[in-house]
């Protein structure tokens, strides 16, 4: 049987388990081009067009995007992509739409993308990053043209929401609900480097309190140097019911992404070979030769490039939610969730040959990094309105089972791994992993002197309990805990009269261990049973306070903050080339303080113009100096990596009658890749621009519409994404290829049709 249909039975089988066990679902039926209603969740439920954009009424720093944000960039762009542009944001890719998920990086306040929480709907999707073991990328989890907003928390997220990693904020995202009206939306992309992108939707409309919708997405496009695709097929189904003071829904998910790498580069690749460097593909020989150290144009060792790599992910994610009034000023939200993903990354690898010792022997062959996750999990909480308090109580529970395995298939020469390899020649290990998280949090939110002061008071207690088997090779057996018994959460808002206001909060958060190939488990037995009595979950302590201003020609605000990470663990690399993949040792390697301010300030001159602008100062060092072997590496006070101390957006958004004209400039400041602080990327400046005419109604259409949108509008050389293959100490050569090069100018029309 195949893993596809595998893969549709158990979420078939974990939706109808779900309806069966807790009759769980969620959100009240809108229209599509109204505000969308997010799922309720452990969070307040909320229509994110109502509220607003810089968090005003809230007691911690919040920033939102909306569906309106999403017109800048070009149909299908990440998500991620749309909140570069918010306060204490830095995002990377190596794409023009922040999909290739290889080198999609995020960052809040110094703090990288392992340490954030992502939910989806209240879904946990772990922490997005490449060799996921414990959630999914959102670009995956939902196609992007029903994205109905997102939510921020640069520093302190809300203390319901389901993650094990959100030392450093949170993002939720939300899906939209069905249309109200019956209605078929088909919108059709084509862009620079051959890129296509196709999307419809069929949407029922409502019926006597049920809508839903169906829709599906394909995305083609060359990579923009080298050769190769990225190619993604989506399908996202959703379904709402409201009867009566309750809601529920249900959705399922699926998505298949196969993309071709680019090649890593160092500095010293970027002097010799240039900007445009990358993979030898097609030129089977010349990739051979190399192998086999016979180098030419500028090339100088064998991780100048490889012939090719790939990574191919499958995906169905399925939920089921609600939300019900018991009674007055009574309300239960319960959700429910199923995710199974297959995936492996390919790399055709010169350092172990095919048929060695045959005459078959080839220098050359594909080693893999395969992974499987299969997770459920179940999320409830109870509110109460009694007199000035809203009390509320929680749970979430997760069970998530997790293999990786390290894997050679032996090639004869140029083959197509558009596809799952099995059978391999070599297994190098087989790990599987098992995780249960259990949380539980209480929180008591007051509104005081005539609805003037809000107070939230609250803390939840986290336990995640990880136990690893070594299937096959070195790696170890063994069991760590990450909990803590009370983790606090306070935070205020105070209204000074007319639009102004105050706020203030603090929290304490632990991260789980890591699972996976980044995880402590990654080693050997004996590093193992070494260090494993004496980790201690990576926490925080954050303090953050600030003020806000919300009237109809201008809204601002300003936040500052100060913030203690402990216990910070490090891999430190074994090998000399990340991607070689041999086992790493883990440490403690002491603590980050991380200061800064964000401000930022809207003007709405008029109903039809707008200027939105976001400045982050933020400066994290690490606090201490630690041993790689008897080593000493020279970190304390140094500047965290990949955490520039300055980030600037802005964006003007004019929309005269049937035009909506913007553009956009951000401003990413100097970043290091080593812990030195001797080996860094420069400031640079990018610019994106859209335009497009709403034809409204023509003949059998209901609306019809044209879109241009062009990102790096000046065409600028720099380096996106950097520690693609992690960082390293010290690099005062440039010769550690960990970066990847953001790409060209990039244009895409899109005519969108409704009927």
């Amino acid at each position: 049987m195949s893993v596809d249909k595998i893969s549709f039975r158990r979420t078939a089988l974990a939706v109808t388990l779900f309806a069966v066990l807790h009759g769980t679902a969620l959100a009240a039926p809108g229209d599509n081009d109204a505000p969308a209603t997010p799922a309720p969740t452990a969070d307040t439920a909320r229509t994110l067009e109502s509220v607003s954009v810089i968090g005003q009424g809230e007691t911690r720093q919040v920033q939102r995007i909306t569906v309106q944000d999403v017109k800048l960039l070009p149909p299908g762009s990440s998500p991620l992509k749309l909140l570069a542009k918010l306060p204490g944001v830095h995002f990377e890719s190596a794409d023009a739409f922040g999909n290739y998920e290889w080198s999609t990086r995020i960052s809040l306040r110094g703090f990288n993308q392992t340490r954030l929480g992502f939910t989806l709907d209240g879904i946990p999707l772990g922490d997005m990053s490449y060799g996921n073991n414990n959630g999914l990328h959102i670009s995956r989890a939902l196609i992007a043209e029903n994205l109905g907003g997102a939510e921020l928390a640069a520093g302190i997220g809300a203390l319901g929401t389901a993650s094990t990693g959100n030392l450093g904020g949170t993002v939720q995202f939300y899906s939209t609900d069905p249309a109200s009206n019956y209605g078929v939306t088909l919108a059709q992309s084509v862009g620079s480097d051959s890129a296509l992108r196709t999307y419809a939707r069929l949407d029922t409309g409502d019926h006597q309190g049920f809508a839903m919708y169906l829709s599906g997405a394909y995305a083609d496009s060359d990579k923009w140097k080298g050769d190769g695709a990225q190619k993604q097929q989506q399908f996202n189904g959703k379904a709402v019911y409201d009867f009566g003071d309750n809601h529920l829904a249900a959705l399922l998910n699926t998505s298949s992404r196969n993309e071709t790498d680019y090649q890593d580069l160092s500095l010293d690749m970027q002097r010799r070979l240039g900007w445009n460097w990358d993979n030898y593909a097609p030129d089977w020989t010349r990739a051979v030769n190399a192998a086999k150290g016979i180098y030419s144009g500028g090339v100088n060792n064998p991780d100048d490039a490889y012939y090719a790599g790939r990574g191919l992910r499958d995906d169905s994610l399925a939920g089921l939610f609600g939300d019900f009034g018991l009674a007055e000023g009574v309300r239960l939200k319960t959700t429910g969730y199923y995710h199974s993903n297959r995936g492996q990354g390919h790399w055709f690898t010169p350092y172990q040959a095919s048929f060695p010792g045959t005459p078959q022997e080839t220098p050359i062959s594909i080693r893999t990094t395969e992974y499987g996750i299969d997770r459920w999990g179940t999320i409830a909480s109870l509110g109460w309105d009694l007199g000035n308090h809203h009390l509320e109580g929680g749970f979430w529970y997760e069970n998530s089972h997790h293999t990786v395995q390290r894997n050679f298939y032996f090639i004869a020469g140029p083959v197509d791994d558009q596809y799952f390899l099995h059978n391999p020649d070599i297994r190098k290990f087989y790990q599987r992993y098992e995780t249960e998280t259990h949380q539980l949090y209480l929180q008591d939110s007051i509104t005081l002197l005539d609805g003037r002061l809000h107070v939230d008071v609250g803390v939840k207690s986290p336990q995640t309990r990880t136990r690893t088997h070594a299937v096959v090779g070195s790696y170890a057996n063994g069991e760590l805990t990450a909990d803590k018994s009370l983790l606090p959460q306070l935070g205020a808002s105070y209204k000074l009269g007319g639009q102004d206001e105050l706020f203030a909060s603090y929290a304490q958060n632990i991260a789980a261990f890591q699972a996976g190939v980044s995880g402590p488990f990654a080693t050997t037995q004996a590093a193992f049973d070494v260090v494993s009595g004496k980790l201690r979950p990576e926490q925080s302590r954050t303090v953050e306070a600030g003020w806000r201003h919300a009237e109809e020609l201008f809204e601002g605000s300003l936040a500052l903050y100060d913030v203690k990470f402990d216990h910070r663990l490090l891999a430190i690399q074994q090998c000399s080339s990340g991607i070689q993949g041999c086992p790493s040792a883990y440490a403690n390697v002491g603590s980050v303080t991380s200061r800064g301010a964000e401000l930022t300030f809207i003007l709405k001159p008029a109903g039809d113009l707008r200027w939105y602008n976001a400045l982050s100062y933020n400066r994290s060092r690490y606090d201490s100096d630690y041993l790689n072997g008897t080593t000493v590496v020279a970190t304390k006070g140094r500047t965290v990596v990949d955490s520039p101390k300055q980030l600037f957006s802005s964006e003007i958004a004019w929309t005269p009658g049937a035009w909506d004209l913007r553009l956009s400039a951000n401003y990413t400041g100097k970043r290091y890749y080593t812990y030195v602080n001797d080996a860094a990327v420069p400031s640079y400046w990018l610019f994106n621009a859209a335009a497009a005419y709403d034809f409204g109604k023509l003949g059998v259409a209901e609306d019809l519409k044209l879109a241009l949108n062009v990102t790096n509008l000046a065409g600028k050389h720099y380096y996106g994404t950097i520690g693609s293959n992690g960082f390293t100490a010290t690099d005062p050569t440039g010769e550690f290829a960990t970066l990847q090069v953001g790409a060209p100018r990039a244009a895409m029309l899109t005519a969108t049709v409704r009927f």
